[in-house]
């Protein structure tokens, strides 16, 4: 798995949620293969990592800004998704929600460790960076490409333009606040009003017949 993950090259988080090359992949196909995980199954694991590692890379690289580093915690959340698939519980929420949880609190952690290490060898410690605009939010509206792009359509420009310059680019608020020449305040609002409506507007298109 690991030289897999050396070669692949990073994608944002729009090349993942629009790729066109792939068709959705069923929620009870995710819970298949970690129920398969649980019982030990090592062809279900890699078939999980193939399904998943680009979203989890890109999560890593946004937080560590470090390719070496998020190669390492790439491997090491598959290796957490083995050894924890057995507490996966469905009524929680989605499969690849509950590994972009494991990711993030991974490089959280990291950054953290580092940061204590380098306080304790008397260098200097930047803050703890603003991690990227969170995976899981969007994860958790789906990866439904048709209806995420008519939801995206429907939003106001302005928050249209926030969610993907900082979602599908891969951008922190603040980077996308000085991209767009916003103030922070105004950025943060319009992400949160424009989640707000796409997860609105993706249960609507969920619950009809």
């Amino acid at each position: 798995m690991a030289k897999e993950g050396k070669h692949k090259k990073p994608a944002t988080l729009g090349d993942v949620l629009y790729a066109k090359s792939r068709a959705p992949v069923p929620e009870q196909d995710w819970v298949a293969l970690v129920q398969s995980i649980a019982a030990g199954d090592q062809l279900a694991l890699h078939a999980l990592y193939e399904m998943a590692y680009r979203i989890v890379f890109t999560l890593m690289m946004r937080i560590t800004v470090n390719r070496e580093t998020a190669e390492e915690l790439t491997i090491d959340v598959f290796h957490d998704v083995w050894r924890r698939a057995s507490h996966y519980d469905p009524a929680n929420g989605t499969v690849l929600a509950w590994i972009m949880n494991q990711a993030r609190s991974r490089a959280i952690d990291r950054l953290r460790f580092d940061n204590r290490k380098k306080r304790s060898e008397g260098g200097d410690v930047p803050p703890l960076a603003e991690a990227a605009a969170d995976p899981c939010d969007v994860v958790e509206l789906r990866e439904q490409g048709e209806a995420l792009r008519a939801a995206l359509a429907a939003l106001a420009p302005g928050e249209r333009q926030a969610i993907e310059t900082t979602f599908f680019g891969g951008l922190t608020h603040a980077e996308a606040a000085a991209r767009l020449n916003q103030p922070l305040g105004t950025i943060k609002t319009r992400i949160r009003s424009g989640l707000h409506k796409l997860r609105r507007a993706l249960t609507a298109e969920a619950e009809k017949p």
